[in-house]
Order: C-alpha cells, then structure tokens, then sequence
C-alpha cells in the first residue's frame, strides 16, 4: 500500500500543490495510518490544515478506502518563510 499512495501523491496531489509552490512527502504508513510531512509553500502556510483535510485527505481515502488516520508531521515553524512563527 505504501508504493501505491507515494504513487497517487506523486501523480495526482502534488500537481495540483505546486501550483501554490507546495509539495507533499509520504514519511510512513503504519498500521494503515499515513505520515505525510508538507514541503515548500505548504509548510507554515495558514490554509495546510485546509488543503490537508479537504483535498488530499479526501483524495487519498477515495483511492485507499483502508487507510485509518492521516497524520501530518510537519514542523509548520521551520523552513524559510514559514506562516506560524512562535512568539
């Protein structure tokens, strides 16, 4: 099941993210839960939740009905322009 899901990441989400100068990483899978860590401008990006939830979350269970938990792992804090910043 891991291949398949990098292979749907790869072909079918991380086109459409790099249009806002994203991508998506599979970490894991684990007991049919899935790591997934957000790279570029999806990580620190204020609406990652949204597009985490709403579009690849959907997409991944519509093509992987087995999958039981969809975790990101991302340190939305780091990277170069990040959008959640500690105070």
């Amino acid at each position: 099941m891991r291949r398949q899901i990098a292979k749907c990441i790869e072909d079918m989400i991380n086109p459409a993210v790099a249009s806002h100068g994203g991508a998506v990483h599979l970490v894991d899978v684990l007991n049919n839960n899935v790591y997934l860590r957000l790279s570029g401008g999806c990580q620190g990006c204020a609406s990652s939740s949204v597009t985490l939830r709403n579009g690849i979350e959907r997409l991944l269970r519509e093509e992987f009905p087995d999958i039981r938990e969809i975790i990101d792992v991302t340190d939305h804090e780091a990277g170069e322009n990040p959008y959640y910043k500690r105070d």
